[in-house]
C-alpha cells in the first residue's frame, strides 16, 4: 500500500531477550488448534494456571474472547478465518516480545493460516499443539448445540460438517484430550516446555 513506505518501526531500548531474562523464562506462541470441542480452551486455560502458579508470565487468547473485539466484524468464510488468524498471529508475536508465553485457543483450521503465524516468529517461538479429539467426543461435549445446529444446516460454514479441518502434519505436541483428563493433557504440555527448556522445572 502507498501510505505503508511512510511507516519506520520504532526500535525499542529494551529488547525480547531483556524481557525473557527478566521473566526467566523463553517466550513463545502455545498454538492449540482443534476441533470445536475438543478442549482446546479448557486445555490452554488449565496450562496457564499451572504456569501462573510457577511464576511465569502467561496469557491466555481465547477464540470466542476475541471475536467479541479484536475481531468482532469477522466472520466464519475462508476469508474471514484467513484474516481471524492473521489478527491474532500478529498479537500474539507482540506477546512473545514483550517475553511472555502466550496461548492462543483457535480452531484454525487452515495450514496455511497457521504456517503464516509460524513465519512471523523466529524459530522455536511457534509450538503447534494439536489437540486431538474424535468428532464423536466432540459432538457430545457440544452443550452449545453448535453440532446439532451446523447439521441442520442453521450454521454454515461450520468446521468439522460443513467446512474444512487440515489437521498438523507435524505439530510439535499432540495432546489426545479424549484418552487423558485434563490434569494429564495440562502436564503433558508443561512436560513439553520444561524438556526444550521454555521454562525451569
Amino acid at each position: 500500500m502507498e501510505h505503508q513506505k511512510f511507516i519506520v518501526p520504532h526500535a525499542a531500548t529494551i529488547t525480547k531477550a531483556d524481557r525473557q531474562r527478566l521473566n526467566e523464562n523463553k517466550s513463545a506462541i502455545l498454538w492449540y488448534t482443534g476441533l470445536s470441542g475438543s478442549g482446546k480452551s479448557t486445555l490452554a486455560n488449565k496450562v496457564e494456571e499451572k504456569l501462573f502458579e510457577m511464576g511465569l508470565h502467561t496469557y491466555v487468547l481465547d477464540g470466542d474472547n476475541i471475536r467479541m473485539g479484536l475481531n468482532k466484524g469477522l466472520g466464519f468464510t475462508a476469508e474471514d478465518r484467513t484474516e481471524n488468524i492473521r489478527r491474532i498471529g500478529e498479537v500474539a508475536k507482540l506477546f512473545v516480545d514483550a517475553g511472555v508465553l502466550v496461548s492462543t485457543a483457535f480452531i484454525s483450521p487452515y495450514t496455511a493460516d497457521r504456517d503464516m503465524v509460524r513465519s512471523i516468529v523466529e524459530k522455536g517461538e511457534f509450538i503447534e499443539v494439536l489437540v486431538d479429539c474424535p468428532l464423536e467426543i466432540c459432538e457430545k461435549r457440544d452443550v452449545k448445540g453448535l453440532y446439532e445446529k451446523a447439521r441442520a444446516g442453521i450454521i454454515p460454514n461450520f468446521t468439522g460438517i460443513s467446512a474444512p479441518y487440515e489437521a498438523p502434519v507435524n505439530p510439535e505436541l499432540v495432546v489426545k484430550t479424549g484418552e487423558m483428563t485434563l490434569e494429564e493433557s495440562a502436564q503433558q504440555v508443561i512436560d513439553y516446555l520444561v524438556a526444550n527448556n521454555y521454562i525451569n522445572n
